[in-house]
């Protein structure tokens, strides 16, 4: 074989390899896992913020702003995603209907079935941190610069109080149609005896007390939930405060009430409860070892559901017997 017929193979050989090259590049990648992946209402990297439920359908808020609405508690979910959003709280009016707030200062509300989410925003507070609905149906907003915002128009129009204190509110309750607290940065509590005609501070919780979240069961008497896994108690509407044993040492980020029992989530999958005057530990079977982000009750189901990140929402059975059969509606990834 002389120079030339050597190159011309050469040429044939490497011609021949990049074609069968060039064939597997373009075969048609086997895609099938990602899209049934992407076509799960509930993502591997939602982290559920809020949960509410009014009886019929529960609610989760999350971090990415999607919607997840499941009218069968909790086995089943659909997924709407609110552009530009993060819901932080999320609130049941008397009539069913949700409300919703975001890091971006808007205001989100659907029908009592979980559908047809529209926004409002609001100018203040600057960052909104909770919402909640009063018996009259009025929407209230608490958040930065210690400022509170009403609406009794659907948000077509806000009030502004100022609490005149540069501290985050993170919590707001109206216990009944008269009375109703926020509490916030630093120990600040303030309350309303007149529907929020007009706000008045209290004396603040002990030690600059960080609340992460505040449950008000009557008039007069409410628990608070801070750093490190403190829980301060009150019976005298907030005028003095002590504490009481967190016998699960988790910070708890949501409390909430319970078939009449006090309750609360938090860090290391912990699920608490007050037992007379201690909070302790509800066991359930393979708890994921993170933080819980939000909690609520499903009373129909003697169960209350419970949401975190990594696509986490688990429904938990808190009867005696049905303890050792809690089943997840969805296990983490």
């Amino acid at each position: 074989m002389n120079k030339t017929q050597m190159w011309r193979a050469i040429s044939a050989a490497l011609m021949a390899a990049g074609a069968v090259g060039l064939a597997a590049c373009t075969a048609q990648a086997d895609l099938s896992a990602v899209t049934a992946e992407a076509a799960r209402p509930v993502q591997r990297y939602d982290t559920t913020q809020a949960l509410a439920s009014n009886g019929k359908v529960v609610v989760a808020g999350t971090q990415s702003g999607a919607v997840l609405v499941s009218a069968d508690n909790g086995r089943s979910w659909k997924r709407e995603m609110l552009g530009g959003s993060s819901l932080i709280s999320i609130a049941t009016c008397p009539d069913g209907r949700f409300v919703a707030v975001d890091f971006f200062r808007k205001v989100w509300s659907s029908d009592a079935a979980g559908a047809g989410w529209k926004a409002v925003s609001i100018d203040k507070p600057r960052t909104p941190l909770a919402i909640t609905c009063d018996a009259r149906g009025r929407w209230w907003v608490a958040g930065t610069g210690a400022t509170l915002a009403v609406s009794a128009d659907g948000g077509a129009g806000w009030t502004v109080t100022d609490l005149a204190e540069d501290a985050q509110l993170t919590g707001i309750q109206m216990v009944d149609e008269t009375v109703g607290y926020a509490t916030g940065e630093f120990g600040l509590v303030a309350v309303t005896r007149d529907g929020g005609a007009t706000w008045t501070r209290q004396p603040p919780m002990p030690d600059e007390f960080y609340p992460y979240s505040a449950l008000f069961t009557t008039p007069t008497r409410g628990w608070a939930s801070g750093i490190a896994g403190q829980i301060l108690h009150t019976s005298d509407g907030g005028q003095t405060w002590t504490r009481q044993t967190n016998a699960s040492r988790a910070p708890l980020y949501r409390l909430f009430l319970h078939e009449g029992v006090p309750h609360g989530v938090g860090a290391g999958g912990v699920v608490a409860r007050l037992e007379g005057d201690t909070w302790r530990n509800v066991p359930y079977p393979d708890a994921a070892p993170v933080f819980l982000g939000a909690g609520a009750s499903l009373p129909e189901q003697h169960a209350i559901i419970v949401g975190g990140p990594g696509g986490l929402l688990r429904v938990i059975g808190t009867q005696a017997a049905q303890a050792s059969s809690a089943s997840p509606a969805l296990v983490a990834h």
